[in-house]
């Protein structure tokens, strides 16, 4: 089992990457983000990879960091999610956009990425939520507070911020953070007018 590689680039291209790792040359399917850091060909190159073996291939898929790896792990845990398109799906969203449009249930975010329906995008969604609660590192730590407790004055205040044209990832930060200033117990109409707030910051 193959975990990581670091050798040489010998060739870039839009989804793969081939590393000369002591004169043998391993493709590696990667994500957009990932083939957008990789420093240009000859130069030296660490990836993380997760192996998959199967009857009739052995793919080796890269990634830049851990968290896309360990997301990669988690989104081809999704019945009708494969490998290429958890890659797709990492194209399209960093992990942390990822981690919050899943705590947001904002399966038309999800949709951006090819290949992913409407019927797909909530199966995600559904099947990963509680393991974006409990656990996955985000940029933003409000996010836990309004997704843990699940209040109906923080629901009612998205859902009024997104009838208000905003989409639903930004309102749902929005009142999450508003609601990590405010503390528990908030008002709807309070978390509105903050979560305005912070979004016209």
């Amino acid at each position: 089992m193959i975990a990581k590689l670091a050798g040489i680039i010998d060739h870039v291209g839009a989804e793969e990457v081939v590393i000369d790792v002591a004169g043998v040359g391993y493709l590696a399917f990667c994500s957009a983000r990932t083939i957008g850091r990789l420093p240009p060909p000859g130069s030296a190159v660490r990836l993380l990879i997760e192996t998959h073996v199967r009857e009739d291939h052995i793919h080796l898929y890269g990634f830049a960091d851990g968290e896309e790896r360990e997301w990669f792990g988690r989104l081809t845990t999704v019945q009708g999610v494969g490998a290429r398109l958890a890659l797709a799906i990492l194209s399209a969203m960093a992990p942390e956009q990822l981690a919050l449009a899943i705590a947001a249930q904002d399966k038309v975010a999800l949709t951006r990425a090819e290949g992913v329906g409407a019927k797909l995008a909530a199966r995600i969604v559904n099947e990963l939520r509680d393991k974006v609660v409990s656990g996955t590192p985000a940029p933003m730590s409000a996010v836990a507070t309004v997704t843990a407790a699940g209040t109906v004055a923080a629901a009612d205040a998205v859902s009024a911020l997104v009838n208000l044209g905003y989409g639903r990832s930004e309102a749902f930060i929005a009142v999450a953070t508003a609601a990590q200033r405010l503390g528990k117990g908030a008002e709807t109409d309070a978390l509105i007018r903050a979560g305005l707030q912070e979004l016209a910051q």
